[in-house]
């Protein structure tokens, strides 16, 4: 047993060190999976012993009906749309500007304006989208905001998609930045200096050495929003557009739906709402194995999987 404990000694180290976090995994992510059977069911609670279990238990169980109201009303199929749209936007646009930032960052020499800027760009990630709202809307009140004069902003839906999508860039762009600041500080400064020698200028030095070291984090974090694609920000469709009902036409997403439909007191909104999560996650886990067979069949190396 001791020359057992001898040999493994250092995966016995690492292993006790991942047993917290793999425990706290298991109970707060995979046994409460059991409770999707609520999907399936017309779960109720019952007076006589109340208990999660029993309830699950004496529940009815009712096949996919919870899932019809996914797609049951006038505004399902706007609400799909926008999600996409959305969701397809910000995940092109982060991307590429986090990226363009993170370099532009790294250019930065003097290391009292990097820390300066870096902050300034990390901190709105820290502001919730309540707070955001009313700096919103002390720009759009059609009564005295700094832009009441050119139109009443939350009765047109117009400008709506480009208010949304910059405040999400906004909130977003500083945190996503410093996670590819992160990859790129860990390039090795030689490849660089040998750029240097050569006579390749800094464009050309992004080009050739920036941009192939940290293809493999753009990859990975682009796989995992794609994930993310029928997810859409709660926060950020409900509470910058002042829960507004003209607008939401072109701000319903899947969230801000299912909430509005859960407000009604209707029969088994336990379940219904268990069917939302459990489809939005379906369909993430679905479009992480389209993107990453996508990226495997063109750059194998760089795949998740």
């Amino acid at each position: 047993m001791a020359r057992f404990f001898a040999k493994h000694k250092k995966t016995l180290t690492i292993t006790l060190m991942m047993l917290p976090g793999a425990l706290w995994l298991l109970v707060l992510r995979y046994i409460p999976m059991g409770g999707l059977v609520i999907a399936f069911q017309d779960y109720r609670p019952f007076p006589q012993n109340p208990t999660f279990i029993n309830n699950i238990i004496n529940s009815r169980f009712v096949g996919f009906d919870n899932f019809r109201f996914i797609f049951a009303t006038d505004r399902a199929w706007n609400m799909i749309r926008n999600t996409l749209a959305y969701n397809a936007v910000f995940i092109v646009l982060t991307t590429v500007l986090a990226v363009a930032l993170a370099i532009a960052l790294n250019e930065i020499t003097h290391k009292f304006f990097a820390k300066v800027y870096q902050t300034f760009m990390f901190f709105p990630f820290f502001i919730s989208w309540v707070v955001a709202s009313y700096f919103v809307f002390a720009f759009l009140d059609p009564t005295f905001g700094v832009l009441s004069g050119v139109r009443n902003w939350y009765l047109d839906p117009t400008g709506w998609p480009v208010i949304l999508t910059f405040a999400h860039l906004w909130k977003s762009l500083g945190f996503n930045s410093i996670i590819y600041l992160a990859a790129i500080t860990g390039i090795d400064q030689g490849l660089y200096e040998a750029a240097a020698i050569d006579g390749a200028s800094k464009w050309r030095q992004v080009w050739a050495i920036t941009i192939p070291s940290i293809k493999p984090m753009i990859i990975m974090l682009f796989i995992m929003a794609v994930g993310r694609i029928f997810n859409a920000d709660f926060g950020l469709f409900w509470n910058i557009p002042m829960n507004m009902g003209p607008l939401q036409n072109v701000t319903e997403v899947f969230d801000t739906y299912v909430f509005r439909v859960m407000q009604s007191p209707i029969a088994g909104a336990t379940g219904m709402a268990t069917a939302a999560g459990f489809f939005q996650n379906v369909i993430g886990f679905v479009c992480i194995l389209g993107a990453n067979y996508i990226v495997r069949r063109v750059d194998r190396e760089n795949a998740m999987f």
